[in-house]
């Protein structure tokens, strides 16, 4: 047993630390389980940032570039940060950098109408969207990470293609999960589970060329 708990120990001393410009628990275990061993991924709370980051860019890119620079240049630290998006032809790629808050911008909203509220989120597409045909609800997530490594900046992209739902379907995943059917599928994300979308989603895509990048680092 002490000899084991040398070795983690000696182990962990050898890893490369890497910031995770995130306090979302799912995204880090996912991010982390992608990611070689030869890194210590940790979060905003391991670092001790309760600071909301501003995203304030005008596009995914700089949003990303926005949040791993603030973390760089603040905790002298390698980093990376993600921006995600969904963007639907017929609306002129909107939502886009306005995902998280789609519902609280509409104007016709409640005034009580949260940011990062999912159903109005979803409720505002399906309405401006009622009266186009399937055909014609083509849309795409869009993820961009950007990451710092010894004081390099690096960006990757992962997209998924698919279009927009009539209505909402399935119990899983969150955001736009349960009106957006990716390529290839009849259903939503929402329908067709975390083991399915983690394998083909947007997220998944851009970490994967993440995670390939570092191996190739070490």
């Amino acid at each position: 047993m002490g000899k084991d708990l040398t070795s983690l120990k000696a182990k962990k001393n050898t890893m490369k630390t890497l910031v995770f410009a995130t306090n979302n628990a799912h995204k880090l275990e996912e991010v982390a389980a992608m990611i070689s061993d030869k890194f210590e991924i940790k979060s905003l709370k391991d670092i001790h940032c309760d600071v909301d980051i501003p995203e304030d860019g005008n596009t995914l890119e700089a949003n990303a570039l926005i949040k791993a620079r603030y973390i760089h240049q603040r905790y002298h630290t390698d980093c990376f940060a993600d921006d995600t998006g969904l963007e639907i032809d017929a609306l002129e790629g909107a939502p886009g950098v306005y995902t998280a808050r789609y519902g609280a911008m509409d104007p016709n909203a409640p005034s009580n109408t949260q940011s990062h509220d999912s159903n109005a989120n979803m409720t505002r597409v399906l309405k401006e969207l009622i009266d186009v045909p399937t055909e014609k609800r083509t849309a795409r997530f869009r993820t961009v990470i950007c990451l710092i490594l010894d004081n390099k900046e690096y960006l990757f992209e992962g997209v998924v293609e698919g279009y927009i739902l009539k209505s909402k379907e399935g119990n899983h995943g969150f955001g736009y999960d349960p009106i957006f059917a990716p390529e290839g599928h009849k259903n939503s994300f929402a329908s067709l589970g975390e083991d399915i979308k983690n394998t083909i989603s947007h997220r998944a895509r851009a970490v994967t060329k993440l995670a390939t990048f570092l191996k190739q680092k070490i």
